[in-house]
């Protein structure tokens, strides 16, 4: 599948969300839009405890909506409280979508994430929340599971703190519905942060 058709596929999706979950969402969309319309930029940093499927894909995700719809100051990080490494699992579930993959070598290799459309390129790693390379202050802290959640209660420079939960696919691995869960959760991560980046430019189409 090309990455342009299943970003069409979760677009059409965007009805079926439900209205808590929407609420659940709505917060990392306000946030963005008042960075940005006031000409500041809107850091994200997307935070599981060992930044190894979740928090990637929120911030891969996140980042490609923003190209996708030529929104700019938008930048996404992802960070976790422990550092291990990004599972090879859920790099696959993103070259199903149609991403470009580059991979690098060690415990902990970086991955070069990239696609035509809109000229993405993101090097991905796993690494702590407070990573060199992650925003210190003026930055929304996405929480993307309960253990990082319930860990962290205050992270330290955050403008905002915003929980958006996901089920873990690490769950089913080892199992006949491995792939599943992962491709499952790469789409529904892919569908909400879509919407979120809909959200915005809405948004910023009213005030222009």
């Amino acid at each position: 599948m090309s990455l342009n058709t299943y970003i069409q596929t979760a677009l059409a999706r965007l009805p079926d969300l439900e209205s808590k979950r929407i609420q659940q969402l709505e917060p990392l969309s306000r946030y963005i839009f008042n960075k940005i319309s006031q000409g500041e930029a809107a850091d994200l940093n997307f935070i599981c405890t060992h930044n190894s499927r979740r928090s990637h894909l929120g911030q891969i995700w996140l980042q490609m909506a923003a190209i996708y719809y030529d929104i700019a100051l938008v930048v996404a990080y992802s960070g976790g409280t422990e550092e291990t490494a990004f599972n090879p699992r859920a790099v696959a579930a993103l070259q199903r979508a149609g991403f470009a993959v580059e991979v690098g070598t060690g415990e902990n290799p970086r991955y070069e994430i990239s696609s035509s459309l809109g000229n993405l390129h993101l090097v991905s790693f796993s690494k702590k929340y407070d990573h060199l390379e992650n925003p210190k202050k003026d930055f929304c802290a996405v929480m993307t599971c309960a253990e990082a959640d319930e860990a962290c209660p205050v992270i330290f420079g955050a403008d905002l703190k915003v929980k958006l939960l996901y089920e873990d696919p690490k769950s089913a691995d080892g199992t006949d519905h491995e792939r599943t869960a992962y491709d499952e959760r790469c789409f529904q991560i892919a569908t909400e942060m879509f919407y979120v980046m809909k959200q915005v430019l809405t948004g910023l189409q009213k005030i222009k």
